[in-house]
């Protein structure tokens, strides 16, 4: 995993606590997608199922994804995920 992933500012952020799949997940999608290649988005996720299927669908598609607790809010992580660009 690239260092840059887990460091500095992301390109853009979204809170997607409280939101259920697969919205959440195409919300992630759809952001993914204004970004440039290399570029970081920042997810807030309730921990637990939409945590695993956003980061398994975001790996599927290729882009690399980092996972940390949510440094405020027990209970939700908060996923980096390096935009592949395609």
């Amino acid at each position: 995993m690239s260092a840059g992933l887990v460091e500095g500012d992301p390109a853009a952020q979204l809170d997607l606590r409280g939101i259920s799949c697969p919205l959440n997940f195409i919300r992630t999608k759809l952001a993914l997608e204004r970004l440039a290649p290399g570029q970081t988005l920042q997810v807030d996720l309730d921990r637990g199922e939409s945590q695993q299927q956003v980061t398994q669908g975001l790996e599927s598609a290729g882009h690399c994804v980092a996972c940390t607790d949510h440094p405020e809010h027990e209970g939700a992580v908060r996923l980096r995920v390096l935009c592949h660009g395609g």
